[in-house]
């Protein structure tokens, strides 16, 4: 439990209220993969604005359950945002594709979801 993730963050925000951890969880299961497919599309297309988009509407959530890859999804924002055409963003989407691949199944596990 909890390798690709930390519920620290949401056990805090949850104060206590387990039901409530487990609906986090639940939404990112519904949003976060969406958002990633999203996002990979995006960034295929080259289009910016939608890659801003995506990644922007990311960050808290894998800011808060910590999937340590906040930094390389800012990265591939920042890349949409600022329209940087010269930069190569595929390894840190990837970064970003692989952890939120893992957690999902691990939340899935963990929760019974």
């Amino acid at each position: 439990m909890e390798n690709n993730y930390k519920l620290y963050r949401v056990r805090e925000l949850a104060d206590g209220d387990e039901d409530f951890v487990k609906a986090l969880a639940a939404a990112f299961l519904e949003e976060v993969p969406e958002d990633a497919a999203r996002l990979k599309k995006a960034v295929a297309e080259v289009d910016y604005y939608t890659t801003y988009q995506a990644a922007h509407k990311m960050k808290p959530t894998i800011d808060l359950f910590e999937l340590g890859v906040l930094e390389d999804l800012i990265v591939v924002q920042d890349w949409g945002k600022l329209e940087k055409k010269e930069d190569d963003v595929s390894v840190q989407l990837q970064s970003v594709l692989e952890a939120i691949e893992k957690t999902v199944e691990e939340i899935k596990s963990d929760f019974n979801l």
